[in-house]
């Protein structure tokens, strides 16, 4: 079978994001930032779905919601939300992080966290075109409904992957236009993709 490559159809439209490492000032909505840093495509065959996948950038933004959407549901005092909010930002400063939801219409085939014996395999693109490989793939196991309350999108047929790459790569900086999520298999290849204003 040929390959067939699916590039983001939704890249025109999708919201465009500031690709900075930085901090931020204040904590934003997080069904609003999950909306933001969330890229989504699938690729489908012979009229047969192949591969669906939500991707989300746990980018500093995303982790300030998170965090601070976290602490208001658990009522934390003052000093427990500012814990919360630093231990969010250590975290931050490690790995790239991409929580992917996969679906695959031969659920054998969603088996993201077998490194080299996996059928599908995951890479960032970097500005240049060079492929960084991930530090680990490993499987979200956390309880699906803990999952879907933090990712509504996650389908009942989908698997829960944490992706990360080697934060010595700049991905994310002033200079950063765009960032590129790329799953590949001989089955095809999918990408998602993340614009700066402006790109």
């Amino acid at each position: 079978m040929p390959w067939l490559v699916l590039w983001l159809s939704a890249c025109a439209i999708a919201p465009r994001v500031p690709l900075t490492n930085d901090w931020p000032a204040t904590a934003g909505s997080y069904p609003e930032a999950t909306r933001q840093w969330t890229r989504s495509t699938s690729l489908s065959a012979s009229y047969q779905l192949v591969l669906s996948v939500d991707a989300t950038l746990r980018s500093p933004a995303w982790r300030a919601a998170r965090a601070a959407r976290d602490a208001d549901l658990r009522a934390l005092g003052p000093a427990a939300r500012e814990a919360e909010l630093q231990r969010a930002r250590d975290e931050a400063a490690g790995p790239w992080e991409f929580e992917l939801l996969v679906t695959t219409w031969d659920r054998r085939e969603n088996d993201l966290h077998r490194g080299k014996r996996a059928t599908w395999h995951a890479t960032l693109l970097d500005e240049q075109g060079n492929e960084i490989q991930p530090l680990e793939v490993i499987r979200d196991r956390r309880p699906m409904h803990v999952v879907r309350a933090e990712y509504p999108h996650l389908g009942d047929f989908a698997q829960a992957y944490v992706v990360r790459f080697p934060k010595d790569k700049p991905m994310l900086g002033p200079d950063a236009r765009r960032v590129r999520l790329r799953l590949t298999s001989v089955r095809g290849a999918v990408e998602l993709l993340w614009l700066a204003p402006g790109a």
